[in-house]
């Protein structure tokens, strides 16, 4: 999306509270968004983001409403992987945006970013347009299907040296997709997710 965007014209900003992101939003050409927030364990092991409280939450809302103001579109796509997507704004934010305004919320499947997303609707509410798409890829399923293929060749790759399964499970992309081994539960999160 950023570099669509950059490629069209658009002024990008772009946050995350994950610090390692800010080289990735930079080398497509945005401009990263700082937020005086603790970004300290905002990243789990696996790259993904960690679920940092309501209150963390609450005081990113607050220092996003300025940004979100001055923008056209957002796009939102915070999502904690099994959880409910963390809210980042707020039906009051939207009151600060100009009327045309268009939020694309694509953790909408989560229960959304935005305050006023309804999954797989289009609304719209004081005088912005909020979109909320589930299961987006399917719009594009030539390009997810590549996408998927392309990751699961790469995947089986490293799974499996010379035609065996790799017992040793050195990768660190293998060892968290095995969820059993020798007939018992040996994936952390899914333990963790059962309530075992």
């Amino acid at each position: 999306a950023i570099a669509t965007a950059h490629r069209i014209g658009a002024m990008v900003s772009a946050y995350d509270v994950r610090p390692a992101v800010r080289e990735q939003v930079q080398s497509l050409g945005a401009k990263f968004i700082e937020m005086e927030l603790d970004s300290e364990g905002t990243e789990e092991n696996d790259g993904y983001a960690r679920d940092m409280g309501e209150e963390f939450y609450r005081r990113q809302r607050e220092l996003m409403r300025r940004v979100v103001a001055e923008s056209d579109v957002v796009i939102t796509t915070a999502a904690v992987p099994g959880k409910k997507a963390p809210l980042l704004i707020s039906e009051d934010m939207l009151k600060g945006m100009a009327p045309g305004s268009v939020i694309v919320d694509l953790a909408a499947e989560q229960g959304g970013n935005c305050d006023c997303t309804v999954p797989g609707e289009t609304v719209t509410r004081h005088g912005v347009t909020v979109i909320g798409p589930v299961n987006f890829p399917s719009t594009v399923p030539y390009h997810a299907s590549q996408l998927y293929s392309r990751n699961i060749t790469s995947f089986l790759g490293v799974v499996f040296k010379e035609g065996r399964v790799d017992a040793e499970c050195k990768d660190e992309i293998a060892c968290e997709s095995l969820l059993t081994r020798d007939g018992r539960l040996v994936n952390q999160k899914v333990e963790s997710a059962l309530g075992l």
